[in-house]
């Protein structure tokens, strides 16, 4: 879409105005629900919602609905995402209410990121059983094998490692891996699995999908094996990788399609119900991935997609 003045005026009218300048900044570090921003300005959620109306009709905000959740995020492609990204460079994040902002908005991330570690510790031991609820993991391991035949793997990134199940995976395909994980149970129960296996070019560690702590272009191949449903921001995940990965470098993402499951939220710390085709493959054109493969597979429940990309 091309910018007109009306656009323009449009854009400056509904960031012009002080909860919804408070709105945007909270958006500099991803996508929020309204309860979500509720919580962090302590205004109604009738009142939240009309001025998220706005900012979306300016074209500055996107959303996207998921079962009971609307999802909101910065504009993230053409002339719009240019425009609301100028407008972001301009914010005084320094100023004490904005600061403020973001006290509360850490909070409430803190407070998810509770509720998910304590899942993730109570099921750490039966991880790879839950993982294969839906589709058979034997499956979905072949086919991960199988497209990834033509590739020289160096060096392997599994993001959410869980057990480690991965790198034991691709242990015989690659000369040195690591996997990442917050969750220091899951992480444990990987190191031992990976000892057993006497699997010792695989290494796990603590860390962060949006913050890799690895070099630029170091890696050949990583993988997103039922993680990016958990995640507060898959895109700057995404992004993340693309940056670590040499050219040629291929990603594999494996995740589950749009499902109403609401119960998954609930009881198994859900963030998203699933992403579809295109929105994946969204991602990958704006972090500069082109999209090799997708492959969809039905489950008796639940239905997931795997994709490729590789980094030219």
């Amino acid at each position: 879409m091309d910018i007109t003045l009306d656009n323009i005026l449009l854009a400056l009218k509904a960031a012009g105005e002080e909860t919804r300048l408070r709105i945007l900044a909270l958006f500099k570090s991803g996508e929020l629900t309204v309860t979500e921003l509720v919580t962090v300005l302590r205004q109604s959620q009738p009142r939240i919602s009309r001025h998220l109306r706005l900012l979306c009709e300016a074209g500055l905000l996107e959303r996207h609905r998921e079962g009971t959740w609307i999802f909101y995020r910065l504009a993230e492609r053409g002339n719009k995402a240019k425009f609301v990204k100028s407008i972001m460079e301009y914010i005084p994040y320094s100023d004490q209410m904005l600061q403020h902002d973001q006290e509360r908005l850490l909070e409430v991330r803190k407070d998810r990121e509770r509720k998910a570690a304590k899942y993730f510790q109570d099921n750490a031991a039966n991880w790879d059983k839950i993982r294969s609820l839906y589709v058979p993991e034997k499956q979905v391991e072949n086919y991960l094998l199988d497209i990834t035949n033509d590739i020289k793997i160096k060096d392997l990134l599994d993001v959410g490692t869980g057990t480690g199940r991965m790198l034991e995976l691709f242990s015989k395909r690659a000369n040195h891996g690591i996997g990442i994980d917050l969750s220091r149970e899951m992480l444990a129960i990987a190191r031992s699995h990976l000892e057993k296996l006497d699997i010792s070019h695989m290494q796990v560690r603590q860390g962060d999908m949006y913050d890799l702590a690895l070099k630029d272009e170091s890696m050949d191949l990583v993988i997103f094996h039922q993680v990016l449903h958990f995640a507060d921001d898959p895109l700057a995940a995404i992004r993340e990788t693309a940056r670590i990965l040499r050219k040629n470098g291929r990603v594999l993402i494996i995740d589950f399609l749009p499902h109403q499951m609401e119960k998954l939220r609930e009881e198994y710390a859900h963030r998203r119900l699933g992403f579809s085709i295109d929105e994946v493959n969204d991602w990958c054109e704006i972090t500069g991935l082109k999209i090799i493969s997708s492959e969809i597979m039905r489950g008796s429940e639940l239905d997931i997609a795997i994709w490729s990309a590789s980094k030219e």
